[in-house]
């Protein structure tokens, strides 16, 4: 019988993804650990290996196709001792594909029957008598949330409704929710203008990390509540600090960047302000208690969010190092899903391009993001008497369901003091 290799899930959302490029042939003999081709996720490309071995006996999906779903079969191994033209022959094996899809009705109707008492508004019949199609976890967290799936676009299968679409909706909605948050999607899924007449362009496909981009951040600026709040922070003595660290880690090969102590910063200043390391859920808040800070990595085609994992207990030479791995790998695409998911709060630095300030968009679920930027020589009042200092404006943007702004303010205020007496945050 020959191995049906099929569609892996890359991420913890995927629920679909582009076979982006085969790196096998029929006919190749391959064995664990063997790179058979480079899938294209709603986060990044990644390559996908096999765990098993045999002889390439037929590719089932074109290189190049979108919407290829999880659990999918993509190709067909014809094992030790097996003849590849004839396990090429045997009956196609995309089936698999179609039972999953048929085996979701069975079950959804069976999970609405018996939560039905509680979940009427999640799985009440369209104005056409059609269910809505949302998964078995959708319709739970749903029913918990008291959100009407009707006023909910999915984004899974046939426009199946998932876990992700309810990240950002409204809780306690029994009817449909607001205008503004239930057509916030079709901002991003309305047909596009066409192009000028008569001006030279090209057409450029989206990538899924693009579309996902596009709908998130939509979603995210139309549905959560953002707050702004901004100090001037003078870093001259971190910059002194870091040069002298530099120096202690130079045997060690280890540089630290600006960044790497800004990362450090933000997470001992969500330590000392726990109400901003929070997630809004509904009716209920996520505290966290350490610090996962999600770090913006311009990537060709997009951004990914690698995170530094617990930072607000990790050195600097750590928080370096990791960040260095993590970004590298980012750009060649070889970040696990475990590397770029979750995360409490994110950064994003822009100074490096020159930009004096800017507003970050919050990535939901997370309840703020940082937006650094550039250090440059400003007249700055020091020891009450004017002089020229390296002064950056950071920004902080918060979710105002979640965070107050005396909060936020204060969480400000912790960043700017560890940042301009540094030996704190080392302490």
């Amino acid at each position: 019988m020959p191995i049906e290799i099929k569609m892996p899930a890359l991420s913890p959302t995927m629920e679909e993804g582009t076979l982006a490029k085969w790196l096998v042939k029929e006919g190749d003999t391959v064995k664990s650990g063997d790179i058979l081709a480079e899938i294209e996720t709603d986060k990044a490309t990644m390559e996908f290996e096999t765990i098993d071995e045999g002889t390439v006996a037929k590719l089932l999906v074109p290189e190049g196709s979108d919407g290829v779903k999880v659990g999918q079969a993509i190709l067909l191994l014809a094992g030790e001792g097996e003849d590849a033209s004839a396990a090429a022959s045997a009956p196609k094996a995309a089936a698999p594909a179609p039972k999953a899809e048929a085996a979701a009705p069975k079950q959804e109707p069976e999970v609405a029957k018996a939560e039905a008492p509680k979940a009427a508004p999640a799985s009440a019949p369209t104005a056409s008598g059609d269910r809505v199609k949302a998964s078995p976890l959708a319709r739970r967290l749903a029913e918990q949330q008291g959100i009407d799936l009707k006023a909910v676009k999915g984004s899974g299968p046939n426009g199946r409704v998932v876990k992700a679409d309810l990240a950002n909706v409204q809780p306690g909605t029994a009817q449909p929710v607001p205008a503004t948050a239930a057509e916030a999607p079709k901002a991003v899924s309305a047909a596009p203008a066409p192009a000028p007449e008569g001006v030279p362009h090209d057409v450029v496909k989206l990538s899924n990390m693009r579309k996902t981009i596009a709908r998130r951040l939509s979603e995210s600026k139309q549905q959560v509540p953002h707050i702004y709040l901004t100090v001037d922070i003078n870093l001259d003595a971190l910059l002194k600090l870091r040069s002298e660290l530099n120096k202690g880690l130079e045997s060690r090969g280890i540089k630290l960047s600006v960044n790497d102590m800004l990362i450090k910063a933000q997470a001992a200043a969500l330590m000392e302000v726990p109400v901003c390391n929070v997630q809004f859920a509904g009716d209920t808040l996520i505290q966290f208690h350490r610090a996962d800070i999600s770090v913006a990595v311009s990537i060709p085609g997009g951004l990914i969010t690698p995170v530094v994992t617990g930072a607000d207990a990790k050195s600097l030479s750590a928080i370096a190092t990791e960040i260095k791995d993590l970004a590298a790998r980012a750009r060649e695409g070889k970040l696990q899903p475990h590397e770029y998911a979750g995360g409490t709060a994110s950064l994003s630095n822009m100074g490096m391009y020159g930009i004096k300030q800017f507003e970050a968009i919050i990535n939901p679920p997370q309840a703020m993001i940082l937006a650094i930027g550039a250090g440059e020589k400003r007249p700055y009042v020091v020891n009450d008497a004017l002089a020229v200092a390296t002064v950056m404006s950071a920004t902080g943007s918060f979710d105002h369901r979640a965070i107050d702004g005396a909060d936020g303010a204060a969480f400000m205020a912790a960043f700017k003091r560890l940042v301009e007496n540094p030996l704190g945050m080392l302490a």
